[in-house]
């Protein structure tokens, strides 16, 4: 299950293809990492091992996830009404700090960067799938959150990796779960998307989600 591979390379293969001290400061542009730690990567996690949720969320309840990085923190407000399956898996899995202590594996700058495979190399995830397939229209803009397939799962198939998107538009076709999208935290996002090499798509430096947090509203 290679999904970091699939994601983009068969769609666009055309693509060509620091952080500072331990003290945060204020970034210089959107795309500074004057405000990124100096971390070491974490151990690589297990695979698999979890279950998927037996119910959705409650639809009249905004759910957003707050991801603490080393980088600083972004909100993904989650959209039910696209992603109702993965949306509650996503809620599952950060409630239970699947997420914690895991690396943005993939950055691709001016595109995506992608994380939550808790074993860091691109193929791992939480042991089920769920399936929650995009619109026709779908579009893949800057602060879209959507998640990773391999290029043989059906269009909306969904574990635990995802990305979020850098670019302006890239142009992906309608076949990943469109989740959420970032409504708080944009300058972090591009922060760490400017922390990746372009012909590895690999980080410059390790960026860890320290922790993935939920809040409810409405």
């Amino acid at each position: 299950m290679l999904r970091a591979a699939a994601l983009v390379l068969a769609v666009l293969a055309f693509l060509a293809a620091g952080c500072g001290s331990d003290d945060e400061a204020a970034p210089d542009s959107p795309g500074s990492s004057a405000a990124c730690e100096t971390v070491e990567a974490p151990a690589p996690g297990d695979d698999g091992g979890q279950t998927a949720p037996d119910e959705r969320l409650d639809p009249a309840t905004t759910y957003t996830l707050g991801f603490e990085t080393s980088c600083g923190t972004f909100v993904v407000t989650l959209d039910l009404d696209s992603a109702p399956a993965t949306a509650a898996s996503l809620v599952q899995l950060a409630r239970q700090g699947f997420y914690d202590d895991t690396i943005f594996h993939r950055i691709v700058p001016g595109f995506v960067i992608q994380g939550g495979d808790p074993t860091q190399s691109g193929g791992g995830g939480p042991g089920y799938s769920t399936v929650d397939a995009p619109k026709a229209g779908a579009r893949y803009v800057k602060g879209v959150v959507a998640m990773a397939k391999t290029a043989a799962e059906p269009p909306g198939t969904s574990s635990s990796q995802f990305f979020v998107v850098t670019g302006d538009d890239i142009g992906l076709p309608p076949e990943y779960a469109i989740v959420g999208t970032v409504t708080e935290g944009l300058d972090v996002v591009e922060r760490i998307g400017a922390l990746g090499d372009p012909a590895t798509e690999r980080p410059t430096q390790p960026v860890v989600v320290e922790a993935v947090t939920v809040d409810e509203s409405g």
